[in-house]
């Protein structure tokens, strides 16, 4: 396996941990109505979008060579 192929499924899981905390503080807050979850949960949902971002564009960030 090769280091990018190692760091593509970390970054994979580091998407699906956020998409799944902000799932979770979202559910919080309308179980609870704390207004510190709404903004956890819609800051993990933004890491989750810009970690897909990168994700997408990883040989671009990372000057490989198609």
């Amino acid at each position: 396996m090769s280091l990018i192929s190692f760091h593509r499924i970390l970054i994979a899981a580091a998407i699906l941990f956020c998409a799944g905390y902000g799932g979770y503080e979202l559910l919080a807050f309308t179980r609870d109505g704390g207004n510190g979850s709404l903004m956890i949960s819609g800051l993990f949902f933004v890491f989750a979008v810009a970690l897909s971002y990168y994700l997408w564009r990883l040989k671009r960030f990372l000057g490989v060579e198609e």
